[in-house]
């Protein structure tokens, strides 16, 4: 007797299939990078304190545009190293030494990626030294205000458990500082910017203390971590 063929496992729908849908589960896929990738959250303060040396030194055009390239792209190649690891997760149930190749080789391609933006952001920056060297208020406003800014960054992207307050008075925190540092601002493309990596820092210490409180929640880093 011949036996049937069992059907493919089915999947539960996504819910919608919408733009604004679409847009959802991408959000989710980066909130999800900055929560369990450490690497991801290195990159968000770092890209942070881009935003701030660009939002208090006048640059050019295209040396605004070239950092901001560099910044998304990091977060591209992290995000897609991370996916990539995941998949080979699921692919690979046991060691294999070309699944071990593979990740080594996207993480790989984000460091040589961190590396040139380092270098590119030095190039910039030694360009643009008489700049620099002429801006010493903007330079201690950055400083004295930026510095604690990024500090709240670091405190809601931490995967340590705390107290709610803690994230709330941080995102506020740097709301506040964010506010201030607006209105002498080179460069409103950066603020933008950091405003919108401060958002990002907030929303995955939401998502964290959320996953946290469901059962069955994942706990600390992605064991696929690499870069």
């Amino acid at each position: 007797m011949t036996v049937p063929a069992r059907p493919p496992p089915t999947f539960p729908p996504r819910r919608g299939s919408g733009f604004l849908a679409s847009f959802g589960h991408a959000w989710a896929g980066l909130i999800h990078t900055v929560v369990h990738q450490r690497n991801m959250r290195l990159h968000l303060i770092s890209a942070v304190l881009v935003g701030l040396v660009g939002s208090g030194i006048p640059l050019g055009l295209a040396e605004k545009v070239t950092l901001i390239f560099c910044v998304l792209l990091i977060f591209f190649a992290e995000i897609l190293n991370s996916a990539l690891e995941h998949l080979v997760d699921l692919a690979v149930q046991q060691f294999d030494e070309k699944a071990r190749l593979t990740k080594d080789a996207a993480a790989a391609g984000v460091l040589v990626l961190a590396l040139g933006t380092v270098v590119i952001f030095a190039a910039i920056l030694v360009h643009n030294w008489e700049t620099v060297r002429t801006s010493t208020d903007a330079i201690v406003r950055q400083v004295a205000l930026g510095l604690p800014l990024t500090a709240c960054v670091v405190v809601l992207v931490l995967p340590q458990r705390r107290p709610v307050g803690v994230d709330v008075g941080a995102f506020v925190a740097g709301g506040v500082l964010l506010a201030f540092l607006a209105q002498y601002t080179a460069s409103t493309v950066f603020t933008a910017m950091t405003a919108g990596l401060l958002f990002v820092a907030g929303s995955a210490a939401y998502t964290r203390r959320r996953e946290a409180s469901s059962p069955g929640a994942p706990a600390g880093d992605s064991a696929v971590n690499r870069t």
